[in-house]
């Protein structure tokens, strides 16, 4: 790819985006039963000089708020003036779950299992194929951003298909503790991104309908670090303060009885096998029951929500071959985010 070659125009939706500009195009999405209009926005930057197209989305379950945060930073963030190529920013994929402040569209489907989608399908189905025909068919690149569901957080974390080359150096670029080889899933927008052939990354941080600063820092400087490995924007001189590492595998901690669940361990912890995770007990019994890790591994997600039933589940553990290797990297994202990073517009 030249270095100095003129951007192409990029046309989303029969608007045209020159090379130097950028441009808020809204998709049109089905009526409400109000009959008002309602629209996906997106914002297309086109930088002046050719490079990649990078889609970034957030919120395709529409109460996952932390992505829609991340990206409204990066679009203010000054080192866009200085862009190679085009980012095509949709912060609110399911805008009628984000109304409603649910996961799903009003149907009760899940968007992010209807992909590749149909023009003549259900909502979810409609969406999903407007999303990949005017975004995803225009992009070489994807990032979709993610958090826990509801009373559930996720330590930062990246997914994505890491038997992929390509892939795979974009995600230990992004620079988060954990990656995750996860499969993908059946009707996701990852599975429908991979089978079109673009590298996509899936960030996760955060719980729904709360923002969570570490974790939306995190998503953001990762955002900017895939740029850079794009060369779509210049390189910084400074080495990633986070070296991930990929775990072997993942499995839920759950619940062995129903009852008022208190927490021991903190996300990010460090765990062996044997460890008390935290106890269960009846509101008005002496009775406890202790939930104890059963192997060892890093704490990467837990619930929140005190009232627990039998098989709920509880912690996220997710096993290296060093946990001592990933605590550190933990330790590290903590540190290197807590104070304001440098040309960083939060407000």
């Amino acid at each position: 790819m030249p270095g100095h070659s003129t951007n192409r125009t990029i046309e989303i939706n029969g608007t045209s985006v020159a090379p130097g500009q950028r441009v808020i195009i809204n998709l049109p999405l089905a009526r409400l039963y109000t009959n008002d209009d309602l629209s996906m926005p997106v914002e297309v930057v086109n930088g002046r000089r050719a490079g990649p197209c990078l889609f970034v989305s957030a919120a395709i379950h529409g109460d996952e708020l932390n992505g829609v945060e991340i990206i409204r930073r990066l679009l203010r963030h000054s080192a866009l003036r200085r862009l190679r190529g085009t980012v095509l920013a949709v912060p609110v994929v399911n805008v009628h779950g984000l109304l409603h402040r649910s996961r799903y569209l009003p149907d009760r489907r899940d968007l992010n299992r209807s992909f590749p989608g149909s023009e003549h399908g259900s909502l979810a189905g409609r969406i999903a194929r407007l999303f990949m025909r005017e975004i995803v068919a225009r992009s070489t690149h994807g990032i979709d951003l993610h958090t826990g569901a509801v009373h559930r957080e996720n330590l930062p974390q990246l997914r994505a298909n890491l038997d992929d080359p390509a892939t795979r150096r974009l995600a230990t670029e992004f620079g988060v503790p954990v990656l995750i080889n996860a499969t993908l899933r059946d009707g996701s927008l990852r599975e429908a991104a991979v089978e079109a052939g673009i590298p996509m990354l899936l960030y996760e941080g955060g719980e729904a309908l709360r923002f969570d600063e570490m974790s939306i820092r995190a998503g953001l400087r990762g955002i900017l670090n895939v740029m850079r490995a794009l060369d779509m924007l210049p390189h910084q001189k400074t080495q990633h303060a986070v070296t991930p590492v990929e775990a072997r595998s993942t499995s839920w901690v759950r619940a062995p009885e129903s009852g008022v669940f208190r927490a021991a361990q903190k996300l990010g912890a460090r765990v062996h096998k044997g460890d008390t995770l935290g106890m269960i007990s009846a509101p008005l019994t002496d009775r406890e029951c202790a939930v104890t890790a059963p192997g060892s591994g890093i704490l990467i997600g837990q619930t929140h929500l005190p009232l627990v039933h039998e098989g709920e589940a509880l912690f996220h553990v997710a096993r290296f071959e060093k946990n001592a290797a990933v605590a550190e990297q933990v330790e590290a994202l903590q540190e290197t985010l807590a104070p304001a990073l440098p040309d960083e517009e939060v407000f």
